[in-house]
């Protein structure tokens, strides 16, 4: 309560009758009154000045109630005010959120990019929008049907935006299912209570083929004279107002192609076959911020040919050889010529005719060529080369718009009608030493052949026919003058082949004609006598290997070698007998100087002549050599010691790595060694000695230390290692 004054109140929708305040009357006023929105159910009491409300304030109806109160006398005359009485309405959640249709309807394009919205679905709540009572918040409640673990589609909760998900974009296909409802729910209170309102909705999705879709193969004719450039094609997105764009696939000098923004494909210039006869390339629709609003299309282009290209002769001049008897049909060689236009099409479909022949004797129709192969052939007789050597053609080769003249020569070339005749018979004897060297010519031989010189009928091939069974000699013609050279191809051997008998044929490389052979007068005979020369003996072996161990007792037989002499002389051959060793690596043999490990030789000695061979003389090691304790620097540890310090002390043996690969190391069991060193293994050559305690004096210890090199037999030493325990400098070394 209080005295009349403005006032304003805040006052939550609903609840009912309720007292708001009192004013208290100052004399003389002995009753209050009150005007304005009352709306029938706000009002004061005169005599006791309550402000009250008889029923249920709304907000949705009004939100603010404005009224003036006054103070009256006994006489009804206004003793103070009017004062201002404000009454504010406070909502609460009081009604459901509706949405603004019964049913929606939606279409949905296949490949729709995920998250771009396709419909909107949008609710109203009557409550106050800047409190949570009318904050909405959508969700999809249902999917009918749902194929997969999945929603196909999503909806943004804020805006009611519902488009595909990333599932959807992939999976929607109207030719597999092309109808989806949705139960869309919407609640208040941002949907984050478990009290607040909710409504919901059908809404029904039709899924239709994607507008975005490559066009067929287009095919454009080559060498077009229209005015560029021509619409050839057209794209569309499933967005409006995209921006679209070409992209190559193949690094082209230019790409003559564009595209317009409505996604009109143009061809920006004649294209040419032969130059490029397909094209592939990419077209793109982006947003305004430049993202990629759907999947790259692959355009492809196919430029179509047509008959703008003349045949040509795929040479200048076609020459083609033919013998005196090729009978009459037969093939004798072929005329090519090109088109650059499709293959296998009538614009390169070539035919060919004879136009001309040079000389026309004895006939003017010796050729016929065939009209789709391009086949020369003769027409009835063999050619023969003392009526021409030589016919020239004029072919005629067609297409179904242009023609072009090819050259043909035609050259008679002469058959191999005669054999090779010897000048002699019988070229006698000759006589050799059976040391000539080979390649060495012996003698000169000569036949003639009365066929066109410089053919493949009048060359002479000599070979021997008999006498030679080991190749030992070899016949080589001088092209020019068809001349033969016997030469040596093997070495000559007196003992195994002291005469040869040869007989020597005469031919040619192109076969002869039918009924056409060769004879006696291509055959000649040579006798060949070899002298003897002395030669040196002969060991069995090149090169003679052992090996013996390094132990090997003095006077063993190390190896025996033999060797002969060809002309049957005895020969003397030297036995390896190991006569003295200095040490361990002795260096030379009693039978002559020999040393291991190189190689050297023996001496054979048969008539006058010597020869040597080689020796290979390898010794095995022996585990002879005791393992020793091999350190770069003095064992010390620096004093006073805790206990635990170790350093590492190295094996090494003289002996091959074989036998010391792997040393064992203990401490010998004296001087107190096991109660104040232990000793560890590190690998198969280091080991640990360290300290066990640290009750050590500054002085200098002999460590006792066997060393096992487990070798065959193994070899075990026992050492003295002296170890420091030394104070020491800041570097870590002893004073």
């Amino acid at each position: 309560s209080g005295p009349l004054k403005n006032m304003d109140f805040s006052v939550q929708e609903g609840g009912g009758p309720r007292i708001l305040h009192q004013f208290t009357l100052e004399p003389p006023a002995v009753s209050f009154r009150a005007s304005g929105e009352k709306a029938g159910i706000i009002d004061i009491e005169p005599r006791t000045g309550i402000l009250y409300i008889n029923g249920s304030l709304d907000w949705e109806t009004k939100q603010v109630h404005k009224l003036q109160v006054e103070s009256l006398d006994e006489r009804g005359n206004k003793v103070k005010g009017p004062y201002a009485v404000t009454i504010y309405v406070e909502d609460i959640n009081d009604n459901p959120p509706e949405f603004e249709q019964k049913k929606y309807f939606g279409v949905v394009r296949r490949n729709s990019r995920p998250g771009k919205p396709f419909m909107y679905v949008h609710a109203i709540d009557h409550d106050d929008p800047t409190t949570p009572h009318a904050q909405l918040s959508y969700s999809i409640l249902h999917h009918f049907p749902n194929p997969y673990d999945e929603m196909l589609f999503q909806i943004d909760n804020a805006t009611g935006a519902i488009s595909p998900s990333r599932k959807g974009s992939y999976y929607l296909n109207p030719q597999k299912q092309d109808t989806f409802i949705l139960v869309v729910s919407v609640k208040d209170m941002a949907g984050t209570t478990t009290n607040a309102f909710s409504s919901s909705v059908d809404v029904n999705i039709i899924v239709m083929e994607s507008l975005w879709k490559a066009p067929p193969t287009i095919h454009i004719k080559e060498n077009s004279t229209q005015v560029h450039p021509v619409n050839i094609s057209r794209v569309q997105s499933n967005e409006p107002s995209v921006i679209y764009e070409i992209f190559e696939k193949e690094k082209l000098p230019r790409l003559p192609f564009s595209i317009s923004e409505n996604g009109d494909i143009y061809v920006t210039e004649p294209l040419d076959r032969e130059e490029k006869d397909t094209y592939t390339f990419f077209v793109v629709s982006k947003d305004n911020t430049g993202e990629l609003v759907d999947k790259p299309l692959q355009i492809h282009v196919v430029v179509e040919d047509i008959n703008d290209n003349p045949p040509v002769c795929q040479q200048d001049l076609t020459v083609i050889e033919v013998q005196e008897n090729e009978i009459g049909a037969s093939n004798i060689g072929t005329v090519f010529a090109t088109d650059m236009d499709k293959k296998d099409t009538l614009n390169s479909r070539l035919q060919f005719q004879i136009q001309s022949q040079e000389p026309e004797f004895p006939s003017k129709n010796l050729f016929y060529i065939q009209q789709d192969t391009g086949i020369l052939q003769l027409t009835g007789r063999s050619l023969r080369k003392r009526d021409s050597a030589k016919y020239s053609l004029k072919v005629l080769v067609t297409d179904s718009k242009f023609k072009t003249i090819c050259d043909v020569e035609v050259h008679v070339i002469d058959i191999n009608d005669q054999i090779p005749i010897f000048k002699n018979s019988d070229y006698g004897n000759v006589t050799v030493a059976e040391n000539i060297p080979v390649g060495t010519v012996i003698l000169e031989i000569e036949a003639t052949d009365g066929d066109e010189p410089a053919t493949g009928s009048s060359l002479i091939i000599y070979q021997v026919k008999e006498g030679d069974p080991n190749s030992t000699f070899i016949i080589e013609t001088d092209s020019e003058t068809n001349r033969g050279f016997i030469k040596i191809n093997k070495a000559l051997d007196f003992e195994a082949m002291p005469v040869y008998n040869l007989e020597i044929n005469a031919t040619n490389p192109e076969p002869l004609v039918p009924n056409v052979q060769y004879n006696s007068s291509s055959l000649t005979m040579l006798k060949v006598f070899v002298t003897n020369v002395d030669e040196p003996p002969v060991f069995r072996k090149p090169v003679y290997k052992t090996e013996v161990s390094e132990d090997i007792p003095v006077d063993t037989l190390v190896m025996t070698v033999e060797a002969y002499d060809p002309e049957g002389d005895s020969v003397r051959v030297s036995k390896i007998v190991l006569k003295e060793v200095q040490g361990k690596y002795a260096q030379y043999l009693a039978c002559g100087k020999i040393l291991f490990f190189q190689k050297s030789y023996f001496l054979v000695e048969g008539g006058s002549q010597k020869s040597k061979a080689f020796l290979v003389l390898q010794l095995r090691d022996v585990n002879d050599n005791y393992p020793q304790i091999a350190m770069d620097y003095p064992a010390f540890f620096c004093y006073p010691v805790r206990g635990g310090e170790r350093t590492l002390i190295q094996a090494t043996d003289a002996d091959e790595q074989l036998f010391y690969s792997k040393f064992t190391f203990s401490l010998a069991d004296e001087m107190n060694a096991r109660n104040n060193w232990e000793i560890s293994k590190f690998n198969a050559t280091h080991a640990y000695l360290s300290l066990k305690h640290s009750n050590f004096e500054e002085k200098v210890y002999d460590v006792p230390i066997i060393l096992n090199d487990n070798g065959k037999p193994p070899l075990e030493n026992r050492v003295n290692l002296k170890v420091s325990i030394c104070k020491c400098s800041s570097e870590n070394s002893c004073f």
